[in-house]
């Protein structure tokens, strides 16, 4: 968690599951967003380690800061 570190997250759009990629695309600079992203969105059946089951529907709290373009 990017709270209990005490640091944003930094990520590239092109390297995330396609719920947030969709998410992203809708939020604004400083607005506050809980984003459910449905399993097909985001790793399906084959889910992401243990922390991540299968068909798990994932929710994110969100609070975008900056947008830096490459």
């Amino acid at each position: 968690s990017s709270y209990a570190r005490n640091q944003p997250a930094v990520f590239a759009v092109n390297g995330v599951i396609p719920g947030w990629t969709e998410a992203l695309q809708l939020m604004k600079l400083g607005g506050k967003y809980r984003v459910w992203v449905p399993s097909k969105l985001a790793y399906g059946a084959r889910g992401a380690g243990r922390a991540i089951g299968p068909n798990a529907m994932l929710i994110f709290e969100v609070e975008p800061l900056e947008i830096v373009n490459n």
